[in-house]
This record gives C-alpha cells, sequence and structure tokens, in this order.
C-alpha cells in the first residue's frame, strides 16, 4: 500500500517547568482540518494536543478515550483529578485556510503503574473490513476503501500504541458464530486478539450553495468494531464509530483510496481520526488485560515462548507458569482450563520475536506442556 500521509500539523512541545518528578507543563499546538463545523473542529483540535502532550511525555494514552467527552464544552480550562492529565488551559484557537489550530498547555502527572509498563506487549491480527452495502460506495468508485481502511488501523496498532504488536492483516472472514474457526485463524497469525469490522454507511447529503457557491457534498462514514480473543474465539469488544466530512471530490471521479490526494482530504482526515480512536478504545479497554506468553518448544530444562524483544521481554524477567488443559461440560461444550503451577521461570535468552526461560524447579520441567501459558511476575 502506499504510503499513507497523515493530516499536515505543526506542533510545539515544550517543558515550561518542572514540579516535583516526573511532572511538567507542556505547550502544545493541536491541529485539525475542518470537517463539518467549527465547533467540531476545536474538539478535534484540542484532543489533538492532548494527545500529543500525553504520548510526548510517556504517560498513559489509555486514559484518554475517557477524557475525550470532557472536552467537548468550549471552556478556557479544564481540570480533572485521579487522572494523569491534571490541567489544560486554551490559550488561544484561530482558523486558518480549511484547519483549526488550539495552542494550550498541559499539565501531565506519567505514572510508572501503567499497564503498558507492566505488561508485555499483546498480539494484534487485523482481518480485512467490508463494506455492508458496495452500492453507497458508488460515488468516487471507493469499493476498497474497506482494505484500504483495515490497513490503516494496522498500521496505527504497529506505530502508535504502547500496548500492542501487530502480526499483519488476514483475508479470512471472521464469524462470531464459528469462535473455533476465530480461534484457528489467531493461532496461525499468532495473535493474541483479532480485530475485524464493517463500514455500514458511506451515503452522503448534498447542501445546496449560495449564489455565488457551489453546492457542498457530505458524506457519511459509519464503522462497527468487534474484537475476539484469540484463546477463545468469543467476542470481547465491539464499538460503533460515526463521522461526517465533505466529500471534495467530483461526483463522476474514480478515488484512489491508497492515495495522498485521498487520505489528505476532509473525508481521509476523518477516517483516520476514527483509527486513532479505535487505538485508543483498544489501549482502554484490553492494555490491562493480562499477557500470556506461551511455550511453543521444551528442551530439557529450558522452553522457548512465543514472546520476544518486540513484545517488551527482558532478560532477567521472571514468569509463573500455568497449566493450560480442556474438558467437556455437562451440556456437551468443549471448555479450556487454566491451573496455576508451583514452575517459575527466568528469562535467560531474547530474540526479537521469541524467548528463551529456564525453568527454576528442574525437578518439575518435565510437566510442562505445549501450550502453557505464563505471567510475568512484577
Amino acid at each position: 500500500m502506499k504510503k499513507i500521509i497523515s493530516s499536515l500539523f505543526s506542533t510545539t512541545l515544550v517543558m515550561l517547568a518542572s514540579q516535583p518528578i516526573h511532572a511538567a507543563w507542556y505547550e502544545v499546538t493541536g491541529v485539525s482540518t475542518i470537517t463539518s463545523s467549527e465547533k467540531a473542529a476545536r474538539i478535534y483540535a484540542l484532543e489533538d494536543a492532548v494527545y500529543k502532550a500525553v504520548d510526548f511525555s510517556g504517560a498513559d494514552i489509555a486514559s484518554l478515550a475517557n477524557l475525550s467527552p470532557l472536552l467537548e464544552q468550549d471552556k478556557p480550562q479544564y481540570q480533572f483529578t485521579d487522572h494523569e492529565v491534571r490541567h489544560i488551559i486554551v490559550d488561544d484557537k484561530f482558523v486558518s485556510g480549511n484547519t483549526m489550530l488550539v495552542k494550550a498547555r498541559i499539565d501531565i502527572y506519567p505514572t510508572a503503574k501503567a499497564c503498558h509498563n507492566t505488561q508485555y506487549k499483546k498480539t494484534f491480527g487485523v482481518a480485512m473490513f467490508d463494506i455492508d452495502d458496495p452500492q453507497q460506495a458508488a460515488m468516487g468508485q471507493v469499493y476498497d476503501l474497506g482494505e484500504d481502511f483495515s490497513s490503516v488501523v494496522d498500521k496505527q496498532l504497529a506505530t502508535r500504541s504502547y500496548s500492542f504488536v501487530s502480526v499483519g492483516t488476514t483475508r479470512f472472514e471472521i464469524d462470531k458464530r464459528q469462535p473455533e474457526r476465530v480461534k484457528m485463524i489467531a493461532d496461525d497469525l499468532g495473535a493474541q486478539y483479532i480485530l475485524t469490522g464493517r463500514i455500514n454507511d458511506l451515503t452522503a447529503t448534498i447542501a445546496a450553495g449560495g449564489l455565488l457557491s457551489d453546492d457542498v457534498t457530505n458524506r457519511q462514514f459509519a464503522f462497527d468494531l468487534s474484537v475476539f480473543d484469540g484463546k477463545t474465539g468469543h467476542e470481547i469488544f465491539k464499538k460503533g464509530y460515526r463521522e461526517i466530512a465533505e466529500w471534495p471530490f467530483a461526483k463522476t471521479s474514480r478515488v484512489d483510496t491508497q492515495s495522498a490526494r485521498f487520505w489528505t482530504s476532509t473525508y481521509g482526515y476523518v477516517i483516520q481520526k476514527v483509527s486513532r480512536n479505535i487505538m485508543l478504545d483498544l489501549e482502554s479497554e484490553l492494555s490491562c488485560k493480562m499477557t500470556l506468553p506461551e511455550v511453543v518448544a521444551r528442551h530439557g530444562n529450558k522452553v522457548t515462548i512465543d514472546l520476544g524483544r518486540v513484545h517488551g521481554v527482558q532478560a532477567g524477567d521472571d514468569l509463573q507458569l500455568w497449566h493450560t488443559g480442556s474438558f467437556i461440560d455437562q451440556n456437551g461444550l468443549p471448555r479450556n482450563k487454566v491451573s496455576k503451577s508451583e514452575i517459575t521461570l527466568t528469562i535467560s535468552r531474547v530474540y526479537e520475536r521469541e524467548a528463551e526461560a529456564t525453568v527454576n524447579q528442574p525437578q518439575l520441567a518435565s510437566s510442562i506442556q505445549i501450550g502453557d501459558v505464563m505471567h510475568k511476575q512484577q
């Protein structure tokens, strides 16, 4: 896929004053394309400023999903308790062309207790997205938008998330009525979670222009997200997203949804915003879920696990082993079970996507089976 060009922005991140350890004020300029109204653009620009400050400071981006609704009221400053973002002062906001800029000072208190600091990164696979009604894609002939948007979301997880590692995309269909199939796809990808979704609204409306202006075409973008646990095959999270923005292309033109022209347009901008909101929601929902490295090989007193350097594994990490198994319940349904063992292991060698661990109780090493999982001890 051609390189996706993110929205143009100008950001200044300046540490203005150091408070007690790790606390600081950041001066940030958030930027948003005006897609539907200046009111909405102000919210988007302020969200952008907060995101950039939190990302730059190393604070927990997982908390931003809960913060965004509190920024909808147009105020000169915001104060929060029990949050890493303590204080936001809006110094200025102005419009330049089709762009809203918001200059803000943000007081941040990063904490070392954030889950991305204590858990290994979780692996995500992205299934190609479908368009529910292909007829809605006729304007612009954007029939490949689902596939291209899945690549944008995959890139967002791979490059911007704190808690996830992307294992790539798959063209296999994900059906929540077939959990065993979902488990097989996740196993083939090496993914702890599978993300999929459907674009369910691409309809357009035309607002009549004045005597000296052309008609304006506004187009919807609605997307339903689903996340599946790769170990159980069951859906664990779902959410809907909806945005509307001006469609700046001629009604009869064919639009390349892999081009910079599309992704830097007002419509492409809101789709990129949805991809970032998806990443932030997943950080909020899943970053504190337990990451379970799995035994993929055993040789005497050493085992190989399926997580490595890219997942945050380091030599010297201590792990607790849990035995896995399965049984048939009273209704004849297969169930998985996990039971804690007395075995602990220490990471002795780390590779890119695998690691080697030494069993601390050699006499118990023979009880370890392929598929057993571990939990990082704090």
